[in-house]
């Protein structure tokens, strides 16, 4: 394989979203910077995907010849997204079982460049704090600024972070909604640079909404975020959930710009903590744990 610029193998060796498969046409080639190194990607005409380290002349959006790629890039198609590793022996994707469940709607809600690292951003989407300051009117508003005690794990039998009995008031939890309510959330982080978000479903009191965050790390300091839904919504029109979600994430995106230092501090004495920041103090242990050094400010040796 082609170099890359990125040496770190623990960001090396796991699986990184290039694109949602609802956005890209068959047999055309798309280009994108995955950790620093250009690629190319294609949805052949068979439905399988292909990534490779362009060559000189194969531009964006000619037709896809498998003849004239470059060196391949392990690649796969999960979750609705096309997938690539720049590792050798890449870690097996996580699991996302609701994803395959019939009765829900998969809505991928865009793709945002963000001058920031990956784990700037899950932490964000972690943060319950600042619902009532930078979403006001949608997911919070004051004076209901209350991040009430909540639960988290980190488990080494599944490899993620678990923050359980979250709860926050919202004056519109989902598009459906018409009245605020305390809503309910557990969120998931299952990979280094991608979280999940399960809430409350108004629609189905027994099961929860997923809302997702795939961080695509362009470099240590820029990302692609690729956000979406699987929701138990059948009759909310299409765009209109794209542009619910699109909203909120345009709310975050001058916020997590404006985040100094732009890598995650993994030192947890770095920046003060506080209740609200629970999942946030466990998830930066978890990445040190891993070893990972790419776009991160690593625990320095005392």
């Amino acid at each position: 394989m082609t170099p890359t610029t990125c040496t770190d193998p623990v960001v090396l060796e796991h699986w990184h979203p290039l694109s949602s498969v609802d956005e890209m046409t068959v047999g055309i080639v798309h280009n994108t910077v995955l950790l620093g190194q250009k690629l190319s990607f294609a949805l052949a005409p068979d439905g399988q995907a292909h990534a490779w380290y362009p060559t000189l002349g194969v531009c964006e959006g000619v037709i896809f010849d498998p003849a004239k790629t470059g060196d391949r890039v392990n690649c796969q198609i999960e979750y609705g997204y096309v997938w690539a590793s720049l590792g050798n022996n890449p870690e097996p994707l996580f699991p996302f079982p609701e994803y395959a469940e019939s009765d829900r709607r998969f809505v991928p809600t865009g793709m945002f460049g963000v001058n920031v690292s990956a784990g700037r951003a899950v932490e964000n989407f972690l943060d319950m704090g600042h619902f009532p300051y930078v979403h006001t009117g949608i997911l919070g508003e004051e004076p209901h600024t209350e991040v009430k005690e909540y639960d988290v794990e980190v488990s080494e039998t599944r490899d993620e972070v678990l923050a359980t009995r979250c709860r926050f008031y919202q004056p519109q939890a989902a598009l459906t909604s018409d009245e605020g309510a305390d809503v309910e959330y557990t969120y998931r982080v299952p990979h280094p640079n991608c979280a999940i978000l399960y809430k409350s479903s108004p629609n189905d009191p027994a099961r929860r909404d997923t809302i997702f965050l795939f961080i695509q790390p362009v470099g240590p300091e820029s990302i692609l975020a690729h956000t979406g839904m699987c929701i138990l919504d059948e009759e909310s029109p299409y765009q209109a959930i794209r542009y619910f979600q699109q909203v909120i994430f345009g709310q975050d995106k001058p916020i997590l710009e404006n985040q100094m230092p732009k890598r995650l501090p993994l030192d947890p004495r770095a920046e003060t903590p506080i209740r609200a920041d629970k999942s946030a103090i466990a998830y930066r242990r978890w990445l040190s744990g891993k070893g990972l050094t790419y776009g991160v400010i690593p625990v320095s040796n005392p």
